[in-house]
């Protein structure tokens, strides 16, 4: 009888989707589940329908109609009941499970980019239902377990840290402001890359970024010979008051960008890039003073404020001489994390304003995860064998 059953309903399937094609595959999967749900409960009471068995656990008790979500739309099925037995069909436990997946999914196409506007409106087209803005922000935050135990997992030694931070519009207290996304990136002992962890402040004070450098310390960071940053003072100050004495090296791109806003005529402003970009490019130290002393006394009188920001600005881009030849052109500058703060806000740009700091956090968080998953999978960025 089961088998009779069974190619029924293959048949009933074959016809329908011929009939409909992929019209027709929401009410395919739903014979198909009730065909299932049919047979296990079967096998549950240990007889088929009006089957007399000796091996019979109990009764059927008709059944009971449920609506389940699922990816591939709305399912009208019938769950089997019985009488005097605990049963609930295995298959719809899938089902369910599938439920929570589309959830996750929906939670994942939001931290791809996708405004949870975008996402109800995409689900009600391809699923046939309609999900609202609050349902996928619930389902959203079902990643955060996964995402604060990412955060606070244990660090080891890396050589080499470099800090960056970017903003982003956040509602806080009735209010849209610029919130700072703090960001730590470390090479480790073996070259690779990874992204140590991220927070999201008001602002970019010492006291933001004490917190998040204290957490990362807290977190067992340590064997830091070589940090890597801009020269805001709040990251100075507390760099020295949690790292007092890892040396710090300027970003040399900053520098070449700072250096810009003291140059007192337009057309200046290609050969003094061009200069500094000589000293920065000198075989050693020595020979980068050399030429930052021309630097200085080239433009001491044409652009003195020039001159003057270069004599103590300049020489705080000089820490990579100490460091292998071989390092050095990847950690002048903190272009690594610009170019990691580029994909943050390609897929932030889509949801313009975060409702608060948790939202935001969530995202960038799932944005640094992936990256930093690609880099543990891919090539070494440094090699730290070589002399």
């Amino acid at each position: 009888m089961a088998c009779r059953v069974q190619d029924k309903t293959i048949d009933d399937v074959l016809e329908l989707l011929v009939a409909e094609g992929f019209e027709g595959m929401a009410e395919a999967m739903s014979i198909m589940l009730n065909e299932a749900m049919r047979l296990d409960r079967s096998r549950h009471l240990g007889a088929g329908p009006w089957e007399r068995a000796e091996a019979r656990q109990g009764y059927a008790n008709g059944y009971k109609p449920k609506q389940v979500k699922s990816r591939i739309g709305n399912l009208s099925v019938q769950v089997p009941q019985t009488r005097d037995t605990d049963f609930y069909p295995a298959s719809l436990e899938r089902g369910i499970r599938s439920e929570r997946a589309l959830k996750l999914a929906l939670a994942e196409m939001y931290v791809q980019g996708v405004s949870t506007r975008k996402v109800a409106r995409i689900t009600e087209e391809l699923c046939g239902f309609e999900i609202s803005s609050t349902q996928v922000s619930r389902a959203t935050a079902m990643l955060d377990e996964q995402l604060v135990a990412w955060r606070e997992r244990a660090l080891g030694s890396f050589p080499y840290v470099i800090l960056d931070a970017r903003y982003e519009k956040v509602r806080h207290g009735g209010r849209v402001i610029d919130c700072a996304v703090l960001v730590a990136l470390g090479v480790d002992t073996e070259g690779k890359r990874q992204v140590l962890g991220c927070a999201v402040s008001l602002s970019e004070a010492e006291l933001h970024w004490r917190e998040f450098l204290s957490s990362l310390k807290d977190r067992g960071l340590h064997g830091i010979v070589f940090f890597v940053s801009d020269a805001h003072e709040g990251l100075k100050a507390a760099r020295k008051a949690v790292f007092p004495s890892v040396p710090w090296q300027r970003c040399q791109f900053h520098l070449q960008q700072n250096a810009q806003r003291y140059v007192p005529r337009h057309s200046m402003k290609k050969p003094v890039a061009a200069d500094i970009r000589a000293i920065f490019n000198a075989q050693d130290e020595t020979e980068a003073k050399r030429l930052l002393e021309h630097f200085i006394q080239r433009y001491e009188e044409t652009a003195p404020k020039l001159a003057s920001w270069a004599e103590s600005a300049i020489p705080e881009g000089f820490s990579v001489f100490d460091l292998p030849e071989h390092h050095r052109k990847r950690l002048r500058t903190s272009n690594v994390l610009e170019r990691v703060n580029k994909e943050i806000k390609r897929r932030t740009r889509v949801a313009t304003l975060f409702p608060n700091e948790a939202s935001c956090l969530r995202l960038v968080t799932a944005v640094l995860m992936e990256i930093s998953d690609e880099w543990e999978t891919g090539r070494i960025y440094l090699t730290m064998d070589e002399k």
